[in-house]
């Protein structure tokens, strides 16, 4: 049986705080592999503001070719429904029957789990792991997941804060400022000549979401 993170998200772009979360819980749970997946079509955002979903994936390749551990799927990129999480675990956990998934999430994903499109359903299909990243947060977090673990697993790991703003980011790039401590050199290069983030309408997009 193989373990696996499912790690999802708008990926806008893929930054360094990103991957500081998948390898912290890659070697807390022990997990064989860690999937990103890069969503298409939110519940609650808008359109503004983000990269065709062509080029966030890409950059998700990018993010994982130095890691063999991680890995990339556009199962949701070519969905013609709402990126719900509940469909991208039925799917994962119904084609890999003798795999054990972990949903891989940050606490504000965690404090409003319950708002989540058949959250108990995702639970009877997927443990559910959180990371802490504030400090004294991982004691707030602790009701959350007691009540959460009345319907499934659920999975708390401290870890030391890496405070990144993908706005921030993007502000940034628009700027023309340097991203190195956010963003490793193969986006930043990517980014570049794919002329994204300039502000341009030609650069909006379907934006991804996790719910």
């Amino acid at each position: 049986m193989r373990k696996i993170g499912l790690f999802g998200g708008s990926f806008n772009p893929p930054h360094l705080g990103h991957l500081h979360l998948a390898e912290i819980l890659h070697d807390a749970l022990c997990l064989d592999e860690v999937i990103l997946i890069p969503a298409k079509k939110p519940p609650h955002k808008s359109d503004k503001d983000y990269a065709p979903a062509e080029d966030r994936f890409r950059m998700c390749q990018l993010t994982a070719e130095s890691h063999d551990w991680l890995h990339t799927s556009n199962f949701e990129l070519k969905q013609e429904q709402v990126s719900y999480t509940y469909y991208t675990a039925k799917y994962f956990t119904e084609n890999n029957p003798e795999d054990k998934f972990f949903l891989l999430v940050g606490s504000d994903m965690l404090t409003s789990f319950t708002e989540w499109f058949r959250w108990q359903e995702i639970l009877q299909m997927v443990s559910l792991a959180c990371i802490a990243r504030e400090q004294n947060e991982y004691e707030k977090l602790i009701p959350y997941a007691e009540n959460l673990r009345q319907t499934g697993e659920i999975l708390l790991v401290n870890a030391e804060s890496f405070t990144v703003s993908s706005t921030k980011i993007r502000d940034m790039l628009r700027k023309n400022q340097n991203c190195s401590c956010y963003l490793s050199e193969k986006i930043v290069k990517y980014i570049r000549e794919k002329n994204l983030y300039t502000g341009s309408d030609a650069n909006h997009a379907e934006i991804p979401g996790k719910r």
